[in-house]
């Protein structure tokens, strides 16, 4: 009488581990290719995301170049024209991820999706082209954070998938990616000195002309920098104000330079974090 309870507990942490067997939701905006490991087999998924962050472009200030451009290419590659693969590189916390989420945001009434890819299963990504590709909407793959060690699977199957390929990328799928490195890979001064061999190579150079080739497949790119004191004051009020908090002054205006001096850094992401901070302790009744 044991084995029929056990029998059905293990069918009960089978289906836990199993990924989700229902029809994909292609109704959905927003998808995330989820993986995991299946009694010893990875198993992959395309897992929609029914409420994406709701970010949008007049939310992101102290960056109007790089949201003119990206709207721009946006607007190209939803309206069926020619348009590039975004690389955002630069400082953290100056909006390089919220741009990408915020683009989307804006078009994605005219048939744009997201479909974000964690970097370690970047090697799926020839599969999730395939599944995309007959679909009549336009995707967006984002990768978010990006950047390669020497030797990782995920950097060929993302070269391949931008511009290297035997087969073609189809026209309703673009990569946008963001990275705090330009070249997407570590650098060293060693390759450099072309007199020096690097890591036993006979020719130096090729190794350094093999590290810029990712980026270079990216045809747009948009560089971010850090925030000057004037541009933090401006975002930290912005989203106070978006919160409900409209009596700025030169105590709040203090407490938001010491709020970014003790995180070491001046970003809309450190403004962000300060207005939900201050607002939340208003609402609390707390005292700073």
């Amino acid at each position: 009488m044991e084995l029929v309870p056990r029998l059905e507990q293990l069918v009960e942490t089978l289906s836990n581990l199993l990924p989700p067997t229902h029809t994909l939701d292609w109704t959905a905006q927003a998808f995330h290719w989820r993986r995991k490991i299946v009694l010893g087999t990875s198993v992959a998924w395309l897992e929609a995301v029914h409420h994406p962050h709701g970010i949008r472009l007049a939310d992101l200030h102290n960056i109007e170049p790089q949201k003119a451009e990206i709207a721009r290419n946006t607007r190209q590659f939803v309206q069926g024209r020619p348009a590039n693969n975004v690389l955002l590189t630069g400082a953290r916390g100056t909006g390089k991820s919220s741009l990408v989420k915020a683009a989307f945001n804006e078009f994605a009434d005219q048939g744009l999706r997201l479909v974000e890819v964690d970097k370690d299963d970047l090697v799926d990504l020839p599969e999730l082209v395939a599944l995309l590709a007959p679909r009549s909407e336009r995707f967006i793959v984002f990768c978010d954070d990006l950047s390669f060690e020497d030797g990782e699977r995920g950097y060929k199957a993302l070269k391949s998938v931008l511009d290297g390929g035997i087969a073609a990328t189809p026209d309703n799928v673009l990569v946008y990616a963001t990275s705090n490195r330009r070249h997407l890979l570590p650098e060293y001064f060693d390759e450099n000195a072309r007199t020096r061999h690097v890591d036993g190579e006979v020719r130096p150079a090729d190794a350094v002309e093999e590290k810029i080739s990712l980026s270079e497949r990216f045809g747009l790119w948009l560089s971010f920098y850090p925030f000057s004191q004037n541009d933090y004051l401006r975002a930290a009020r912005y989203w106070l104000q978006s919160l409900g908090v409209s009596d700025w002054n030169e105590a709040l205006e203090r407490d938001a330079l010491n709020w970014a001096l003790g995180r070491g850094s001046r970003s809309g992401r450190v403004a962000w974090q300060f207005a939900r901070d201050e607002a939340g302790r208003r609402q609390l009744g707390t005292p700073a």
